[in-house]
C-alpha cells in the first residue's frame, strides 16, 4: 500500500504527471470508479467516515465479482479511499492485477452531520429540533460537504489517475455519493438530486472514458447484481 497518486510500476514521476511526449492527444484512457461492497452494519448506522466498518461476507463476494468483471482489462493503476470498506474492496483487484493500492484521500466519503446516527424512517432524527439547522438547503447540501467540493476533488483524482494510466485503465475505489456526483458533473447534470434515485449500486462500476484529458464517455455496470437496499452516503 502506498500513499497519494503515483505512476504505474516502472513509470517515472514525470510520465505520471504529463504522459509520454510521443502520445497523441486522442489517446484513450478509462478510469473506473468502483463503489465498495456491502458493509456489515446490522444496526443501520450512517457510518460515513467512522472507522471499523468492514465488508460483510456478501460484501467480500461483491468485491470479488467486481474484480472478475474487470479481469482481462488493461488496468495499470489502483487507487482507493482510505476507509476500511474501500480498501477491502480493492484487495481482490490488487491481487488480480499485481498492483499496490494507492490510498488517496480525495476518494473518501463526504462529511455528514448525521454520521453515527441511525438515520431513516422511525429513527426520530429529523424530528429532533437540534438537527433542523442542518436541513435548510438540500441543494448545497447544508448537512455535509458541498456537492461542488466533492466534484472538484473527484474530478481532480480521476484526472490524475487518467494521466498515470495514460493509454491504459485505472480503478478508483470510492463511495456512492462521490461517484454519483462525479457522474452527474461529467454528464452536465445538476449536482443536487434525490438520493433514492442514484444509479450506483454496491460494488457497481462507473467507467469514464478519456480522450486525451477530456471525458468523452460514461458507462455503468453492476457486476454483483442490483436490487440491494441503497445506503445514502455510503
Amino acid at each position: 500500500m502506498t500513499e497519494n497518486p503515483g505512476g504505474p510500476r516502472g513509470a517515472s514521476p514525470g510520465d505520471a504527471a504529463t504522459g509520454s511526449a510521443a502520445e497523441p492527444a486522442s489517446t484513450s484512457t478509462v478510469v473506473h470508479l468502483l463503489r465498495h461492497g456491502e458493509v456489515h452494519n446490522p444496526q443501520g448506522v450512517l457510518y460515513g467516515r467512522i472507522p471499523g466498518f468492514h465488508l460483510s461476507e456478501d460484501g467480500r463476494l461483491m468485491a470479488k465479482a467486481a474484480a472478475g468483471f474487470l479481469a482481462g482489462r488493461d488496468v495499470v493503476a489502483l487507487l482507493s479511499s482510505p476507509l476500511d470498506r474501500a480498501m477491502e474492496t480493492a484487495a481482490p483487484l490488487s491481487a488480480q492485477f499485481g498492483l499496490d493500492v494507492v490510498v488517496d484521500e480525495r476518494l473518501i466519503e463526504p462529511t455528514n452531520h448525521f454520521e453515527g446516527t441511525m438515520f431513516g424512517p422511525g429513527s426520530g432524527v429529523l424530528s429532533n429540533p437540534a438537527h433542523w439547522r442542518y436541513l435548510y438547503n438540500p441543494f448545497r447540501p447544508s448537512w455535509g460537504e458541498p456537492y461542488g467540493s466533492i466534484v472538484a476533488r473527484m474530478l481532480d483524482v480521476m484526472a490524475a489517475a487518467a494521466r498515470t494510466a495514460r493509454g491504459h485503465e485505472a480503478v478508483c475505489v470510492s463511495h456512492q455519493l462521490p461517484i454519483w456526483t462525479a457522474r452527474r458533473a461529467a454528464e452536465g447534470k445538476p449536482l443536487w438530486h434525490n438520493p433514492a434515485r442514484r444509479q450506483c449500486a454496491l460494488a457497481s462500476v462507473t467507467s469514464f472514458t478519456y480522450t486525451g484529458d477530456t471525458i468523452t464517455g460514461v458507462s455503468y455496470a453492476e457486476p454483483a447484481g442490483g436490487g440491494r437496499p441503497q445506503v445514502s452516503g455510503a
